[in-house]
């Protein structure tokens, strides 16, 4: 199946392309993925304020709907975040600094001295992750890399991020 027709890539391509639109350097973004025929079923006048036509849609379509974020870290929000039936998935949205491997060797052992260093460091990439798990643990995922602002530069992958995808299917359990 195309990138194009999956509706968890087309939901986390939509969601990575809304948090591109406000730039980096952003806190992490939640989102509840809800069946957008149910969606407007069950929620019309939201449906209409989102612009959702399901004539338009590819059955199966996801509709992501951003949820507040506490200051909390996200290991403590995953933690004690529950979804409701009517939600199909979630997604996060992280952004990470990605060093070349070799630069481990040279990291500071405490943690603050680290994130400065690695903050700082001449070979540092970072990147915009988005992880989406339905309820039934199927997991998807988009990365874009700082300075690769095209829409054909996002990069799809099952698993960029297992840990966080475990973590979010965690939540539906």
């Amino acid at each position: 199946m195309s990138a194009e027709a999956d509706p968890r890539l087309r939901a986390l391509s939509e969601i990575e392309s809304q948090v591109a639109s406000r730039g980096w350097d952003q806190p992490p973004r939640l989102y509840a993925l809800a069946p957008t025929d149910e969606l407007v079923a069950r929620e019309p006048a939201l449906a209409n304020q989102l612009g959702l036509d399901t004539a338009a849609q590819t059955p199966g379509s996801l509709t992501p709907v951003e949820q507040e974020v506490p200051t909390a870290s996200i290991d403590e929000l995953l933690a004690t975040i529950t979804w409701p039936e009517t939600v199909a998935g979630c997604a996060l949205v992280v952004e990470r600094i990605v060093l070349p491997p070799a630069a481990e060797d040279a990291m500071p052992q405490d943690p603050d001295a680290a994130t400065s260093w690695a903050q700082n460091h001449p070979e540092r990439t970072d990147v915009r992750i988005v992880v989406g798990v339905l309820r039934d643990g199927r997991q998807s995922s988009v990365m874009r890399v700082r300075g690769h602002d095209d829409e054909s530069d996002l990069i799809r992958d099952p698993e960029f991020s297992p840990d966080l995808g475990a973590a979010l299917a965690a939540t539906f359990s």
